[in-house]
């Protein structure tokens, strides 16, 4: 799902000019080699190349090392700075998968997790993802999904992880009548219809669905995220409200996101890296740009204050500047 409002999307991290997967691989094995690991050698290599140049690194690794990069990195790392480096290694399909299976087969299951991801990624790479927790886990991904959440809250991810949002752009004519519709589900009705938020809300387009927000204020004179905040409850209401905030802004959603995982009482570190690894090639830019209009301080000065050690130093890499 694009950023909504920004334009084109900005990243912080590229494609790595005068690329060499084979040197890379071999400086990487230098690090590790030995009494003791220079950490800096390895987080300041992979926070400059681009996540498809890690893959080719892997394969150069192997080929000139004969051994796997990942092993050795588990090996020779640990803690919250050992799992970041490991997150920054994987495809982004499989990173999210993996994710989301950690989320549904742990202790309980991370209902943030689960929203935060089907919420914000466009059709493609649903299905991406789905084909990714298929070869991973041998297992079906929708099955998981249903097996372990349950109620209008399974409903709303079980039509997400479809992936089949409506590609026509925005019908205003259709939009007088989606924002009617929920007006009338909602604010206008004696309890909630679920079903018509959920059918309007998960398979119509993005550029439509912005057109229905626009037409919604102005039958209700009020916004649907508030409709949204009174009618609906738990983590209905949560995933619903990702929905329209990611439809609306997805990196302000994000910033929300990384601003609540660090303001806190304590720092949500799974959060924290997960938004930093999956946006730094899409978004992370804008996320930043949004950070600062919000909260006015810097995602940068931010995650400094908040983490330490080499941890903090590869976060503040992949991050880039204080902008």
């Amino acid at each position: 799902m694009a950023a909504k409002g920004v334009g084109k999307t900005r990243g912080t991290i590229y494609d790595f000019p005068g690329f060499d997967a084979k040197q890379d691989a071999e400086t990487l094995h230098k690090a590790m080699k030995g009494f003791g690991t220079d950490e800096d050698i390895i987080l300041d290599l992979l926070t400059q190349r681009s996540n498809a140049q890690r893959q080719e690194i892997i394969c150069g690794y192997k080929t000139v090392i004969g051994k796997d990069l990942i092993d050795d990195l588990k090996s020779e790392l640990s803690g919250k700075f050992e799992s970041l480096i490991v997150a920054l290694m994987l495809p982004p399909d499989h990173y999210d998968a993996k994710e989301l299976r950690d989320a549904l087969k742990g202790v309980g299951t991370s209902e943030d997790v689960l929203i935060e991801i089907l919420a914000s990624r466009s059709d493609e790479q649903i299905h991406q993802i789905v084909a990714a927790y298929k070869e991973d886990f041998e297992s079906d991904l929708e099955e998981d999904l249903a097996s372990d959440t349950s109620n209008y809250f399974q409903r709303v991810l079980v039509s997400l992880v479809q992936g089949n949002r409506d590609v026509a752009g925005a019908d205003l004519s259709q939009a007088e009548e989606d924002a009617k519709a929920l007006y009338e589900a909602g604010e206008n009705a004696w309890g909630t219809d679920e079903e018509r938020f959920i059918a309007i809300l998960c398979s119509r387009s993005i550029p439509h669905l912005l057109a229905v927000f626009k037409e919604y204020q102005k039958i209700n004179d009020i916004d649907l995220e508030d409709s949204i905040a009174s009618e609906c409850s738990g983590n209905l209401q949560r995933v619903m409200l990702a929905i329209v905030k990611c439809v609306k802004n997805t990196p302000a959603y994000f910033a929300e996101k990384l601003y609540n995982a660090m303001k806190g009482a304590g720092t949500d570190d799974s959060t924290l890296m997960r938004i930093m690894v999956s946006r730094s090639e899409i978004d992370l830019a804008d996320i930043k740009a949004a950070y600062k209009a919000k909260y006015e301080e810097t995602l940068h000065s931010t995650i400094v204050g908040d983490t330490s050690g080499d941890y903090k130093d590869t976060l503040v890499k992949i991050c880039g500047g204080d902008d």
